[in-house]
């Protein structure tokens, strides 16, 4: 059945979701002429163009440029056709994986900055925190005299061979042995990390000791000393590593000196075997239970 509906300039670009504008500078370049100029040299456009037009836009927005376009279209055949559109859905596709891409950073940033909404910037907290992945570095060589700026240099490029699509622009964060903890040795990470729902790694389990303080990078001295003292106070021991992030850094604020960090060091009671979350919800809730006892005597 063949159809053959007119339209004015006005409506064949509502129609086709476009612009009298552009339509006039198609037809100035000679890539999509009007079906009828009339006597009055009004655009006429019929049903047919529809597709034309739909095809011009999206091969513009997928990377073509309009002489591509206007090549294409006055020697198309099927073959072509069909070899101009696949490339532009490869192209497509690669653009659709960087904006995939791009989503997944953003959503680990915000995922970062909320995690460090209404924390108490003056407390020590023992919690379990679930698994996370990680995207995890080797250990750190500063033989030498190789720095930590040459260290951090290297985690980039191994990061790179390892991920070569993957976007470096997460945020950094510093791992601690459970050994080097011990020794308050905590100026250079033994290894560089950053969360990435691609990661192979994981940031285990596990009950930790968590502290925040505000500052710029590296000033976290007094931090360590401070959630170390409280582990000692309160009948818990350290068992595991350490990891150092700043939650709160120059992605969301201007004040380099007044970033939030937050130090967090695998726990678990002393003289026992690593809490598990059931385990520390139950002790934890017996300890409430004898301090509220202790209150009513």
């Amino acid at each position: 059945m063949k159809l053959n509906i007119t339209f004015s300039i006005k409506e064949f670009a509502e129609f086709s979701r476009t612009t009298r504008d552009t339509l006039r500078h198609y037809d100035k370049i000679g890539l999509l002429s009007p079906a009828i100029r009339g006597e009055n040299k009004y655009r006429y456009y019929n049903n047919a163009q529809l597709s034309v037009v739909n095809v011009i836009r999206t091969l513009q927005e997928s990377g073509m440029t309009l002489d591509e376009i206007k090549k294409f279209i006055d020697t198309r055949t099927p073959e072509l056709t069909d070899e101009v559109f696949s490339r532009q859905v490869k192209k497509i596709d690669e653009i659709i994986e960087e904006w995939i891409n791009a989503k997944k950073l953003l959503q680990t940033l915000r995922k970062t900055i909320r995690s460090a909404k209404d924390v108490d910037e003056n407390k020590v907290s023992i919690e379990f925190v679930p698994a996370e992945a990680i995207i995890l570095g080797d250990i750190n060589d500063y033989s030498r005299n190789r720095n930590v700026i040459d260290a951090l240099l290297s985690f980039y490029k191994k990061t790179r061979e390892e991920y070569p699509d993957l976007s470096l622009n997460y945020s950094v964060w510093g791992k601690y042995s459970e050994k080097r903890i011990k020794q308050a040795d905590w100026v250079w990470p033994d290894r560089f990390y950053f969360y990435n729902p691609e990661g192979h790694d994981r940031k285990p389990a596990a009950m930790y000791a968590i502290g925040y303080k505000r500052g710029g990078y590296g000033q976290s001295d007094d931090l360590y000393k401070r959630i170390i003292e409280y582990i000692d106070k309160n009948g818990f021991e350290i068992c595991g590593d350490a990891y150092e992030e700043y939650p709160l850094n120059e992605v969301c604020m201007t004040d380099d000196k007044n970033y939030l960090m937050r130090v967090m060091i695998t726990v678990r009671e002393k003289g026992g075997r690593e809490t598990s979350r059931s385990d520390y919800g139950k002790r934890n809730a017996e300890r409430r239970v004898r301090s509220d006892l202790r209150r009513l005597r």
